[in-house]
């Protein structure tokens, strides 16, 4: 009972949403038909003989209406109309990914819907499936599986064929004709309130009418999706279930989970990893996909991972977001009852068959994801993450490299020129061992660290318990941070032995006697030569920089090693530059962090302000030609009778002359009466002071 009363409910509510769907369809249609309406009336007031002045309020009100008329009209084609492919997606052929067209259409068959026509790959961490059917998705149409090539690179076998079951339940369940109705309404209403909002920012005439328009949208989009999102969660629900009688409620619950760490990782990944080194060395993987999932599969990103899966479960659901929240759908899917092991078109956990695509497919992605010229030189991904592991342990040298300089500007302890080891006339001197060990045996550590920690970044606090907290700040505990000296509590040397010991490192890397391993929640690390423990060369720099008088036992361990003091580190044309800075004559790249209008924003000001000032234009013009062009007013006149030949003087028609009138003198009195005004009364005049009396 209770359960068919939830139906009847959602069924409603589809119904209501489809309802205001169509009236907004109508106001639209009315808004175009009112704005023509008062167009056609000013363009007739201004050619009535009756009008004095052109209507400037009605034309200029028309011109502002404009950009949100038409801007609103093309919103609502745009969404009403089948979407089109996406320029982000890659489309998979048979041939391309066997297994997974094989794993798609077996699960098709089971779930009792068609198969979708075609697979394409996305650079998200998610997988969708879209119908596009005319008649706002009421009509049968081509079907399409998204599916994010990082979810084929971070989950399990059984994982992704629940994600793949989950989709595929949503065609079974009918779900993608109300989805893409709900979907292209909540676009439309979206695009057209974002049209009105471009149309105000580009053009202040515009501004003054937009208000309005954007109170009512905004009003009508929240009436919408708040009738709308719990049909679609209802369905989320409904595939979970479909998918948990495929897969098994574990494995989907898994599948969730895993989606949520991955979603954050991924994201991580480009802007903690590949945006940095993208704008630090110009240089990108040419299969970025591939680097994720070593990232994923390295053992320290473990328990990051699960931290994130633990989170994923605590975040509540997005009010505008047609998913339920996470922690419903696991206690949705603990009541459902287990699978049995060996059922369903799955294979056994044992023998699991992992799905994947062909390498081209991923390269080509990622030039879809990294595109452009500033996109940056493609190498091969094992490369990159080599110069990775290489620039994220190298990071500190440049800091330090400028603290050394400081240190011996402010006590004068700079080489001087033309001396061995020193540069030539106009050139920096550039960082070296030798330097460093001299400030250390002049006594300057104190005033070296000190000016090393006020170059430091902050390091921060552990943000392990920030539901957005990257990769490297869940996964790092408090003693593997570099923390910065200068911090209450922390050791003022300790940024200082690290900068030495990595110092150190890359000379050897540079002779090729070690090499420097990725280490994805903190600094790389260094793989020393055979012989020699990771730990040695810190304890060496730590025993240097706190102890006075032990530079040179750490100038014999490093003899003893082929390493060169004086010899400053090689230019490695990866990065074009060297610690000390970017090498002369190199190429800097150029980064803009100021905010800006993108390409297609500045096409829509233009045309916005383009169409207004058209229509202002051109209904000016015709409206001033019709107001001077229009017809003098009449007015009426006495009719007066004109002379003619018949005409007599006196009056008469006939042919006998008439009388002519006659007029009497006006008569006079004999006697004009004059007029005399009254005299005035006397005054009788009193002295004010009385006179004395003889």
């Amino acid at each position: 009972m209770i359960a068919t009363t939830r139906a009847l409910l959602a069924t409603a509510r589809a119904l209501l949403a489809l309802a205001l769907l169509a009236v907004f369809y109508a106001l639209v249609a009315a808004m175009v038909l009112l704005w023509a309406a008062f167009l056609v009336a000013a363009l007739w007031t201004a050619g009535t003989p009756e009008a004095t002045t052109p209507p400037t309020t009605v034309v200029t009100a028309c011109a502002a209406m404009a950009p949100i008329v038409f801007g609103m009209v093309w919103a609502v084609i745009r969404t009403a109309r089948p979407a089109a492919p996406r320029e982000d997606a890659v489309t998979v052929t048979r041939r391309g990914a066997p297994e997974l067209w094989r794993t798609v259409e077996e699960l098709a068959l089971d779930v009792g819907t068609r198969p979708p026509g075609h697979i394409k790959l996305t650079a998200e961490v998610n997988a969708s499936v879209t119908e596009d059917a005319p008649l706002l998705g009421l009509a049968p149409g081509r079907r399409v599986l998204y599916l994010g090539l990082p979810l084929l690179a971070g989950l399990s076998p059984a994982e992704l064929r629940a994600v793949l079951a989950h989709e595929l339940g949503h065609f079974s369940g009918r779900h993608s004709r109300f989805g893409a109705v709900a979907h292209r309404g909540a676009a439309g209403l979206v695009a057209a309130r974002q049209a009105i909002q471009d149309a105000s920012a580009a053009n202040e005439l515009v501004r003054l009418y937009a208000g309005l328009p954007l109170l009512l949208l905004g009003l009508y989009t929240r009436l919408f999706r708040w009738l709308t999102r719990p049909v679609r969660r209802r369905q989320e629900l409904e595939a979970d279930r479909e998918a948990a009688r495929m897969a098994g409620p574990g494995a989907m619950a898994d599948a969730l989970c895993s989606t949520a760490a991955l979603e954050v990782a991924w994201r991580d990944f480009l802007a903690d990893f590949l945006t940095p080194m993208r704008r630090a060395t110009g240089r990108i993987p040419d299969d970025p996909f591939r680097a994720f999932a070593h990232m994923v599969e390295a053992p320290e990103v473990r328990e990051p991972m699960a931290v994130f899966r633990a989170l994923a479960v605590e975040r509540p659901a997005d009010p505008d977001d047609a998913h339920p929240a996470l922690a419903v759908r696991l206690e949705r899917l603990a009541r459902l009852p287990a699978r049995g092991p060996g059922t369903g078109p799955f294979p056994s956990p044992d023998s699991p068959e992992p799905l994947s695509v062909q390498p081209r497919y991923a390269v080509e992605l990622g030039r879809v994801l990294l595109s452009g010229p500033d996109a940056g030189t493609r190498v091969p991904w094992r490369d990159w993450l080599t110069e990775l592991a290489e620039h994220r342990a190298t990071r500190i040298l440049t800091p330090l490299a400028e603290a050394v300089r400081g240190v011996e500007e402010t006590e004068g302890m700079g080489r001087p020129k033309g001396e061995p080891g020193g540069e030539p006339d106009g050139e920096p001197e550039r960082l070296t061992i030798d330097r460093v060990l001299r400030l250390l045996d002049g006594g300057r550590r104190m005033p070296l660290a000190r000016a090393l920690n006020a170059r430091l970044p902050d390091a921060g606090l552990p943000n392990a318990a920030v539901p957005d907290a990257g990769l490297s700040d869940a996964g790092l505990s408090e003693g593997e941070r570099m923390p910065r000296g200068d911090q209450p509590g922390q050791d003022p040397l300790a940024p200082l032995v690290e900068a030495l010991a990595v110092l150190i490192g890359a000379q050897l890397v540079a002779q090729g006697t070690a090499y420097w391993a990725m280490n994805w929640t903190g600094p790389s690390i260094l793989v020393p030569p055979d012989g020699i423990a990771p730990e040695t060369i810190r304890t060496w720099a730590d025993t240097a920089v706190r102890l006075p008088g032990q530079t040179q036992r750490l100038g014999l361990h490093l003899a003893a090693l082929g390493v060169d003091e004086r010899a400053p580190l090689p230019t490695t044309g990866r990065a074009g530059g060297t610690a000390d800075g970017p090498v002369e004559g190199a190429k800097a790249r150029r980064i803009s962090i100021a905010p800006g209008a993108t390409g297609p924003a500045r096409r829509r000001i233009k045309a916005v302000s383009g169409l207004a000032l058209t229509v202002l234009v051109v209904m000016t013009g015709w409206t001033f030609a019709l107001w001077a062009n229009k017809d003098e007013p009449s007015y009426p006149r006495i009719p007066v009778t004109r002379w003619n030949d018949r005409y007599q003087p006196g009056g008469g028609t006939g042919t006998d002359p008439a009388p002519y009138p006659t007029y009497q003198r006006p008569t006079f009195p004999e006697t004009i009466p004059t007029y005399q005004p009254p005299l005035p009364p006397p005054i009788h005049i009193e002295p004010v002071i009385p006179r004395s009396t003889p």
